[in-house]
Parts: structure tokens; sequence; C-alpha cells
């Protein structure tokens, strides 16, 4: 019998009869690897256990700690589920069902939206398909074959998913009596899950696209242990109780009105409040660092799309054009061509360099209703944008400047982890390779000096330049991403900005954008969230919240809250004829982080009765005692009370 030569990862080496496959190699390793391989990797290539290989190869075999083995994992629950609804609901047409990050989906075209009912009954039929343990067969057949197969089953989206395939041969795979169209690969069988739940259910457009139907898309999890299963329902529930869209509208801070556009955010007092505090400092921070302000229109004539790229390259996250007396206006979707006319107003020396011009630049770009999420997704948003123009001898000092800038902003916010991601040079780029070489360079040393660990994106640069993206964690660990730091070759030779070097010749600047916190709805969005809405002392649009207990407090508590005032405090009165207790809840409620409780006792004194929206009670101290702990907390951006 031939015999061909597996290598395994730790680099050691063994023979095995040419056809065997890694759930075969897995069984004969036994152990640990026997009973919890999912799925295989042969020659980098990921593969079914029950894929035969036929030469010499390198084998990992993936488990559920692997992302890839989870994939696969998540995605045979998917399958799993299809065959669930159709058993249930035999008029359901299928869409996709992908795995996702921690789950799964399907989408189902069917008459009317699935039930909380409905997900139950379907969770039991999945847990029945499981239970019967129906392996996952792959089938190679003619495209035509497949084609014919679908439209018999009725599968119209399957059939139009089928027609954009250009491979001769496709991927089937068969549990029991459902058959799909997929590439794998999947687990041996269904019994191999272990723990599944289905999530929710939403509507959803057939591939995103809003003209076309709307299908339920139901969402699911799997995981191989009940206690991760239940740390992963948790988490849900953690999110849910922080949702930006629930607290935002509890306290008060913004609000969406379909009726006069969807995506465009409304900014309550509160919430402007908030905005107000976070643009102050980011202004403040920025005249520190050396940044000018400049201010842009936002409308420009199609000329300068046209003369930028963006009518070539984004011209479908683009408003139509405004005519505005037969020229055509766009809505800006970025502020960098505005920027980039107020540097060629006059003749730069390389003296005049660096310049680094910062601006809360709103821009508007069309996303589809569909995908509109609250304040993280939106079609008017304010970015905290910024430009640096250098020379290529300064290049790396302001990529360093800036790294050091971002991450010290991002920690006042109270942010502390990050994900760091150097994304360099694609296949198609502009711009000479030497600089894009100095730009990588850049990059990278900034990072290095700083001891940041941090992962290359190879290739995963735009086509104008290099890049650094910096995603924070929350505190539910979830990665957002924030900050980038962009180098640009593409703008400076499409405007033909240039500056008098020091030889007396004209040279192309370097262009750096950068944006720090990202957009600030989408940012204020995030810390909602971080904070489940209990802002810290320096940020809560509310600090303080006086409130007498009977109306013969009311001129002692006027008088504290006008103290407060004076000393820069954001305090408020509730001289309500409210019993005390319900005032309290409702200032805890409203996440003010403390309460300042006047009685006559407290007249009689000079002094208040303190409490934290945490529920402490921190006794009675005098009204300068709270503001010097308040202006404390206050200047050094702590996290609480």
């Amino acid at each position: 019998m031939d015999k061909i030569l597996i290598t395994f990862p730790d680099g050691s080496k063994k023979e095995y009869p040419k056809g065997v496959t890694p759930l075969e190699i897995a069984q004969e390793i036994g152990g640990r690897i026997a009973r919890e391989a999912l799925a295989a990797k042969v020659n980098g290539k990921l593969v079914d256990l029950t894929f035969r290989i036929e030469e010499d190869a390198e084998l990992l075999l993936l488990t559920f700690r692997d992302p890839e083995g989870r994939e696969v994992y998540r995605h045979s629950a998917s399958h799993v589920l299809a065959q669930a609804v159709k058993q249930l609901f035999p008029e359901a047409k299928l869409g996709i069902g992908p795995p996702i990050e921690d789950g799964f989906y399907y989408d189902f075209d069917v008459p009317k939206p699935f039930t909380p009912e409905d997900l139950e009954r379907i969770e039991e039929k999945m847990r029945e398909i499981i239970k019967a343990d129906y392996p996952f067969v792959r089938k190679v057949v003619p495209k035509e074959e497949a084609v014919k197969l679908f439209e018999k089953l009725g599968e119209i989206y399957k059939v139009e998913l089928l027609q954009e395939i250009e491979d001769e041969e496709v991927t089937l795979y068969q549990q029991g009596d459902f058959i799909d169209l997929c590439r794998g690969p999947h687990l041996p069988s269904t019994g191999r899950l272990k723990y599944v739940k289905l999530l929710s259910a939403s509507g959803a457009y057939w591939r995103g696209d809003e003209t076309r139907k709307m299908l339920q898309r139901i969402y699911g999890t799997a995981y191989e242990k009940k206690s991760e299963l239940e740390e992963h329902l948790k988490r849900i529930e953690e999110a849910e109780r922080r949702d930006h869209r629930r607290l935002g509208k509890q306290l008060d801070l913004f609000s969406f009105h379909e009726e006069a556009g969807a995506g465009l955010v409304y900014w309550h007092p509160k919430g402007a409040m908030v905005r107000k505090i976070i643009e102050d400092f980011w202004r403040d921070q920025h005249l520190k660092g050396g940044y000018q302000f400049v201010y842009t229109p936002h409308i420009g004539k199609a000329w300068l799309w046209e003369r930028s790229g963006h009518l070539d390259y984004y011209a479908e996250n683009m408003y139509s054009p405004i005519d505005i007396e037969g020229q055509k206006y766009y809505l800006k979707p970025m502020n960098c061509p505005f920027h980039i006319l107020i540097y060629k107003t006059k003749i730069r020396s390389y003296r005049d360099l660096p310049l680094r011009w910062a601006e809360l630049g709103t821009v508007y770009r069309f996303e589809r209703s569909g995908v509109l999420h609250g304040l993280m997704r939106v079609r008017g948003f304010t970015q905290d944008d910024a430009h640096i123009f250098c020379t290529p001898e300064q290049v790396e000092d302001e990529i360093l400047r800036v790294l050091r800038f971002s991450l010290e902003m991002l920690r006042a916010f109270g942010f502390k982890e990050f994900e760091i991601f150097l994304a360099t040079r694609p296949e198609k780029a502009v711009g000479e390779p030497e600089r894009w070489e100095l730009a990588q360079n850049s990059l990278r040393k900034a990072l290095d000096m700083e001891g940041l660990p941090y992962e290359i994106d190879e290739g995963g640069g735009a086509f104008y330049g290099p890049k650094i993206d910096i995603k924070i964690k929350d505190a539910l660990g979830r990665s957002w991403q924030c900050s980038t730091i962009q180098f640009d070759f593409n703008l400076p030779e499409r405007f033909d900005m240039t500056y008098v070097g020091e030889d007396g010749k004209l040279h192309r600047p370097y262009m750096i954008h950068r944006a720090l916190l990202g957009s600030m709805e989408r940012f204020f969005g995030i810390l909602i969230e971080h904070y489940a809405g209990a802002f810290p002392m320096w940020l809560a649009p509310v600090q303080v919240r006086v409130m007498n207990i009977t109306d013969e407090q009311r001129d002692y508590a006027l008088k504290v809250t006008e103290r407060l005032r004076e000393a820069g405090l954001r305090a408020e009165a509730d001289l309500r004829n409210e019993r005390l207790g319900y005032k309290i809840r409702e200032a805890q409620l409203e996440k003010i982080p403390y309460m300042l409780v006047v009685g006559n006792k407290e007249v009689e004194s000079g002094t208040v009765s303190v409490r934290s929206r945490r529920g402490e009670d921190l006794g009675q101290m005098t009204v300068e005692s709270f503001i010097s702990m308040a202006r404390e907390l206050i200047d050094s951006k702590a996290v609480a009370p």
C-alpha cells in the first residue's frame, strides 16, 4: 500500500496509508485530540475530518479552542437550524447561514415573521436532530445538476447563488433528509454539537439590499460546554442592559426621528452637554499638542470630488448632487480635500512644516437603512479629523507623536486595553515603493519604540497608503475601531501639493490622515455602553443633585446648589414635594454621581449628607469638603463613583 508522510505542528512526522483521513489520524493519536477534533487544515487548507489525504502533507487538527474550529462548529449548527426550520415550516425558502462572531445565523423566506414560540419549537427540533447524529455528507456535483436539484426543491435563493458561481462543479452537504449548497467544511456529524441556543429573530434584506425581499433571520450560538454557553448568555444580557439605544432614551441623551430622516442624530440637552465636555477636552488637548483648528464647508462642487477621486472610488457612499445655479454640489463624505485647498492658498516652505490641522467636521455618508444602528452606524456624523503635512525627514517624529497622542486621549476616557494593527501595501497601490517603505517603517518604528504589541495586516492598507488602526476594548471585552493613523500618497499627487525645500526646489509633502475618537456619535455610543450610562464624574451631564427633605430646607438647598455651580460643578436642585426615598431612587436611575440631602440637621450645622449613585452613604460633610472631593475626582478623570 502506498504511504504518505504527515507532518504535525510540532515538527514530528509519521507515515500513513495514502487516502488516510484526519479523523483516522486523530483516532490513532487518541486521547483528548480524538475526542475534541472538529475539522482540520491540510497544507493550510481547511477541510472536513473525513477528507482523504492523497499526498505528503502538513496536518493541523482543529478543536473548539481554535477560531477556525469554532467557525466550523457554529456553521454546522446553522445547517442544523435550517434543517429544523424546513421540517417545521416546509414552505420556508433558504437564504444563507454563515458563522459569525460568537454564533451563527440563517435567513429564511417565510410567509410571516418567527415568534418567540416558534424559536422554542425550532430549538427543540434542533436538539432532536443533534440526538439523531446524522453524518454531514459532502457531495461534489456538476453545477447544472445542483441548479436542477434546487429548482425542483423550490429554493430560488440557492439557484440565484448557483448562477453566480463560475466553477463547473459545486459542493453540497447533506445531513438526513436535508441538503444545502455549501463549501464547508463541517463536523463529522450533527451529534458532535453539544449546546445550542437560539437568541432572536429579525428582518434582513436578501443580500443586504433594501430593494430586495425582506427575509427572516434567526440568530443563535453554540458551545461545547454548558458553562461557556451560560457565560455567553450572561454577556448578552449585560450587553442588552448596556445598550446605548435603550440608555439613550432612559437617560434622555439623544433621539432619532425617522419621519425627519433615518440615521440622523438629535442631541438632547444632557447628551449635548457630554458632547460639549468631550469636544472641549479634545480642543484643549489639541492646542497643547501643537495643532491648529480649521473649519470647512459642508458641500463642495463636483470637480473637487472628481479631483480627489471620491466620485471614482466612493460614489456609492455619497449622496446625490445638489443643483445650485447649474453647478453640481455634493455633501462632503470627508474633510481632507477642503484641508488641502487651505494648504494651497499660498506657497509653503519646509520651514512652515509640519502643519497639524484639526477639525470637528460633520460629514455625510450614505448607509442603507438595513445597516443603520443607533449611534454606531449613522448617515451624518462629526469626525474628529486632522491632517498633518510634513517633510520626509519629519515623518518618524510625527507618527510617534500622533501614536502617543491617540493612546493618551483614549486612556483619558477610561480605556486601557487596545488591539493595534499595522496595515501594509496592497497589490494595487499608488505612490513610489520607496515612499511606501519609508511610511511603513515609520509606523512600525513608532509602535516598536512605544513597546506596543501589534499585528501585521499584510496588504491591508488602502491603495493610497499604509496605516495603523487602534481598537479599544470596552468593559465587556468587545473591540471597537476608533483611532486611525493613515498615510496618503494619492491626494498630494492629485492636488499637486508642494513645498519649497531647503534646496530651493519644489517637493511633495507627506500627508497623514488622523482620527482619534473616530466620530463623536459612535464614540459617545461606545462610552454609554462602556460605562452602562454611569459616566465618570468629569463626563456626567449632571454631577450633583441637591434635594431637600421638606420645604423648610428649600432656601438652604438653593444656596448649596448655587455654591456648587460657582465651584464649576454641574449641579441642580430637586425641590419637589416628594418623598426623599423617591427622589434618591430617581437620581440613581438617572445615574447622577452624587446626591446631597439637606434636612434641618444639615441646615443647623451648615453641612450636607452625601450619597453616591451606587447607594453608598458617605455621611455628613461641609459643602467645601464635598467640592474638594468632587474637584479631585474631576481633575484626575477618575472612573469612580
